[in-house]
This record gives C-alpha cells, sequence and structure tokens, in this order.
C-alpha cells in the first residue's frame, strides 16, 4: 500500500529515477529549456526548485549539497553562477510547464520544462517590445529630410531673383 507516498515513482527504482531526474535537471539547468512528458516535468519541477533555492546563497556547504543531488560539475557551476543571479529577487516558481499536446507513438502527454526567468518572450515582467505605430515618418526620415530640404529651398530663393 501507497499510504501518504505523495511523489510520483515514474514506474522506476528509486536509484533509477533519481538518477534521472538528477540527470533531467542537469539538462535544464546547461539549456534553460527541455521537452519531456508532463508526469517526469511535475516530477522534476519538484526536484529542481529545492535546488535552485539553495544555489541562491553561494556557500560551500550549499554547493556540496547540491552537487550530491545533480552530480554534475559544470551544472553546478552554472547554476551558482547564471541562474542564481537571474532567480536572485524571484520568491520560489523558477520553473515553468507548458503543455503541448500528445506525442505521435504513444499519446503520453508532453510539456516543456523551462526556467521562468530565461523567456523575455513569455515573461510578463521582462522588457517588453515597443509597439510600433504606422502614423507619421520614421526618425531616420526625420534627420534626412530637413538637411535635403535645406538645399532645395536655397535653389528656389536664387531662381526667384
Amino acid at each position: 500500500m501507497r499510504h501518504g507516498k505523495k511523489f510520483n515513482h515514474l514506474g522506476r527504482q528509486t536509484a533509477h529515477r533519481k538518477s534521472m531526474l538528477a540527470n533531467m535537471a542537469c539538462s535544464l539547468i546547461e539549456h534553460k529549456r527541455i521537452n519531456t512528458t508532463e508526469a517526469k516535468a511535475k516530477a522534476l519541477r519538484q526536484f529542481v526548485e529545492p535546488i535552485i533555492t539553495k544555489s541562491k546563497n553561494d556557500t560551500t556547504h550549499n554547493r556540496r549539497l547540491v552537487f550530491s543531488v545533480l552530480r554534475n560539475k559544470f551544472a553546478v557551476t552554472e547554476l551558482f553562477k547564471e541562474v542564481s543571479v537571474k532567480v536572485a529577487d524571484r520568491p520560489g516558481g523558477y520553473v515553468r510547464i507548458i503543455k503541448l499536446g500528445n506525442r505521435q507513438g504513444d499519446n503520453a502527454s508532453m510539456c516543456m520544462v523551462e526556467l521562468v526567468d530565461y523567456n523575455e518572450i513569455y515573461n510578463p515582467n521582462g522588457a517588453k517590445k515597443k509597439k510600433s505605430t504606422r502614423r507619421g515618418r520614421k526618425k531616420a526620415d526625420t534627420v534626412a529630410a530637413p538637411a535635403a530640404e535645406a538645399p532645395a529651398a536655397e535653389e528656389t530663393k536664387s531662381s526667384e531673383e
């Protein structure tokens, strides 16, 4: 019986599940976005968010704790140098899961897992692109136009005299 067991076993033994989640977490930290099944994505979110929280405080102890879970020194370095700087002011919720539809072969529900602060398009708090309007001239035209009109104005004055 599995009374009170809240995490998904994903149909794997404990060692296989831990290794798989560590590998997926390293890939997520390295590439900032991965595609996987929905069940693995939800398990990965529970696995990686405490690790990212530990990375916000860069101490030797926290580095060793994170390394004991991830077992990849390149991922640990990337996490503490780049990712922790971006998520420093965020109180949690570092991972976003976006559903993509079903996989062709076995109809498994697929989704994209990404680090929230690395997607500028989908990030509502990020730098927004200025909306362009179709009224009036461009700035480059306004700068070039007066310079082009000045010699023409002098020619008309000389022809009038």
